[in-house]
């Protein structure tokens, strides 16, 4: 591994879709943070303008209001672009059960779109985000990259897709790829609005208006939270590994440990008292099960430690004091 990863980052062309969204506002902090040229596509579906507010007035900052589905704006963004982090898609297994076509769309056709305008603008790496969800209904546990069940969701089966795709580009057009299967992200910016928010924002902000977080089953599914920070870290050392063993194949990005949703409220209720001592009290309700949920998920990180020398520094705990803060600060 090169020793000074900013040596090799610094004063390139990055390309972030969605760089407006959760993972992709903080991504594109950290590589302008890095003295590269950030250029974020983002149509704001799911994307907030407060995310990147902070950037717009950085002259190593560009925006383009664009859709990946139209292969023109994907081609005007990755224009002179040394990599590409695909970011953007429409997230949330419910969402893809509700409205498949949608998700098949931005997630497949837009993914396609920027693989080829990536392919055409002489790009040299395509990192993007990849799922858990493809593990699908494979029981085994850790999850280990190349042992995946059969997805059970349209929205596993677009992230699966992605995969196919990215491989086939690698060797049929010798663009460099590389897939990041995120487990459970969670942080700063993650929006707790809307049908479709992710659990941990979710449960936060409920708790904070002293209201009962609604848990899915009896509480005893488990995951394997990982914190923004870390799916970060893998990002950027994806975009600098020169081993040719570490591209052209995907990785688990999680931290390795596997907590239920009764421990996750547990944390959450510790680390809000310290705000408001009233949260201890809230009660916490129980619905069914939800369509397409897998009961447990656990990554085994050894690949992506040894190829990309990933070393998350965040546990599900500490991760989430640092969300808690940020959540009531902000919200």
């Amino acid at each position: 591994m090169e020793s000074n990863p900013k040596a090799i980052i610094q004063g390139k062309k990055i390309v972030v879709t969605g760089g407006a969204g959760f993972i992709g506002s903080n991504l594109c902090d950290k590589l302008i943070e890095m003295n590269n040229e950030i250029v974020c596509l983002d149509n704001f579906a799911t994307g907030k303008r407060e995310n990147i507010a902070h950037l717009l007035s950085n002259s190593r900052f560009k925006l383009i209001e664009g859709d990946i589905r139209n292969l023109e704006d994907c081609t005007k963004a990755v224009k002179g672009a040394d990599y590409v982090l695909h970011q953007a898609a429409l997230g949330s297994v419910p969402r893809s059960i509700k409205d498949p076509v949608t998700s098949n769309d931005v997630n497949v056709g837009g993914f396609l779109n920027m693989l080829v305008a990536s392919r055409d603008a002489g790009v040299k790496r395509f990192v993007y985000a990849a799922s858990s969800s493809t593990y699908g209904d494979s029981e085994t546990l850790p999850k280990v990259e190349d042992k995946i069940g059969k997805p059970l969701s349209p929205y596993a089966i677009t992230k699966y897709v992605n995969e196919l795709y990215a491989d086939v580009f690698s060797k049929t057009y010798g663009i460099e790829t590389i897939g990041l299967r995120y487990f459970n992200v969670f942080g700063r910016r993650q929006d707790p609005n809307g049908a479709y928010a992710a659990v941990i924002p979710k449960f936060v902000k409920l708790l904070m208006n002293n209201e009962s977080p609604v848990i899915n089953g009896d509480g005893t599914f488990s995951r394997d939270f990982t914190y923004i920070d870390n799916v970060v870290q893998a990002n950027v050392l994806s975009l600098f590994v020169t081993n040719k063993d570490a591209i052209n194949t995907v990785y688990n990005v999680a931290f390795g440990e596997r907590n239920t949703l009764m421990d996750l409220i547990r944390y959450l209720k510790e680390y809000l008292s310290d705000f408001d001592v009233k949260i201890k009290d809230v009660e916490v309700e129980h619905g069914p099960n939800r369509q397409g949920d897998i009961p447990h998920s656990l990554a085994n990180i050894g690949k992506a430690r040894i190829l990309l020398n990933y070393n998350p520094q965040f546990s599900l705990q500490s991760g989430l004091k640092e969300a808690v803060k940020w959540y009531w600060e902000n919200l």
